[in-house]
């Protein structure tokens, strides 16, 4: 394990009880089981003042060489969903979302009981293709983030492919998937928009604008520096979005931002991110209040260390936490040349 670093904090919403719930990506659902002592005995040493934990890459997930589908040699953006209380009979406690960028791409799973690992392949991968007739037929889809809908007890899946284009797709038992619709492309952001993708979306209010989900997501254009940008939704399906960055990657000294992901503290809302330097990169963190009107840049959130598997980069993070544990399943490595690393808080 890295030794510790300082500058390293996470800004999440607090955990539940050891053995009581699981939460992840910001959703709770009961626990199967708590961790094991040494786990949480680990969470308690990290812990800095205030409560917000230090995370420390633990061990690699998985990696492209040794996955039967393996189009590329190369996987990125990964999505961890719990299973508890919402799927009946689920291959395992954990559902993890990733994926070739490169064309053919396609839409992988893997699933395991721990989120320190294993993880198994699902032997049926991919289970989004980048042809679906009669909807599509692209040169790849990539970047799936699984949203839990309590409402409708549904996964939705909200994946790129083109870069120009975000579709979503629906199922109960989060491997067979329902084409849903198109829910973003960069006709609906401004003029000169060259890419809007890698898009998570999250339950979250916002009573002034009647929205009961929100969107972040990249964005590029003909300068070719890539912002984060956001978007609301009544529905989930149907999105409006701001026409104005809400990160610059001028404004963090990046030279590109992207893979965003929204946390919760202490009643406020941020946004978790990570920045190219153009060599390498780290997470940033910026609170962007609970109505999305702050622009409090924070600094690192995450130093990526030189040695493997980060190589001096980490990057699209996806946050869980269970029986009080907080872990970050993230990109580790070279752009394309990586693989998904677990760190802990």
């Amino acid at each position: 394990m890295n030794e510790p670093r300082p500058g390293r904090r996470l800004f999440l919403r607090a955990g539940a009880a050891t053995g009581a719930a699981l939460t992840v990506g910001g959703l709770t659902a009961p626990a199967a089981s708590a961790l094991a002592p040494e786990a949480a005995a680990v969470a308690a040493v990290a812990a800095t003042p205030g409560g917000f934990p230090d995370y420390r890459y633990v061990r690699t997930l998985l990696k492209p060489s040794q996955l039967k589908y393996n189009p590329t040699g190369e996987i990125i953006f990964p999505c961890i969903r719990g299973t508890a209380g919402r799927i009946a009979n689920p291959l395992g406690r954990y559902y993890l979302y990733y994926g070739p960028h490169d064309a053919p791409g396609g839409i992988c799973l893997a699933y395991g009981d721990s989120l320190e690992g294993p993880f198994t392949e699902y032997p049926h991968n991919p289970i989004v293709a980048n042809t679906w007739q009669p909807h599509y037929s692209v040169s790849h889809v990539a970047s799936a983030h699984v949203m839990w809908h309590e409402g409708l007890k549904e996964m939705w899946m909200y994946f790129h492919g083109e870069n120009t284009t975000t579709r979503l797709a629906r199922s109960k038992n989060g491997i067979d998937f329902t084409y849903d619709k198109v829910v973003l492309t960069t006709s609906m952001l401004p003029s000169g928009t060259t890419e809007t993708s890698y898009a998570r979306v999250f339950p979250h209010e916002l009573p002034s604008r009647g929205a009961h989900f929100v969107m972040v997501f990249m964005l590029n254009n003909t300068s070719n520096h890539r912002d984060i940008h956001w978007g609301w939704s009544a529905d989930g399906r149907t999105w409006t979005f701001d026409q104005q960055p809400l990160v610059r990657h001028g404004d963090v000294g990046a030279v590109n931002i992207g893979g965003p992901h929204l946390l919760y503290r202490n009643g406020s809302t941020y946004v978790v991110y990570n920045k190219d330097k153009g060599s390498g990169g780290d997470l940033m963190i910026t609170e962007v209040g609970n109505d999305f009107s702050r622009r409090t840049h924070l600094g690192v959130f995450y130093n990526s260390v030189s040695s493997a598997p980060e190589s001096g980069r980490a990057a699209a993070p996806s946050f869980g936490t269970d029986g009080g544990v907080p872990y970050m399943i993230y990109e580790a490595g070279d752009r394309l040349a990586g693989s998904i690393a677990m760190a802990r808080g």
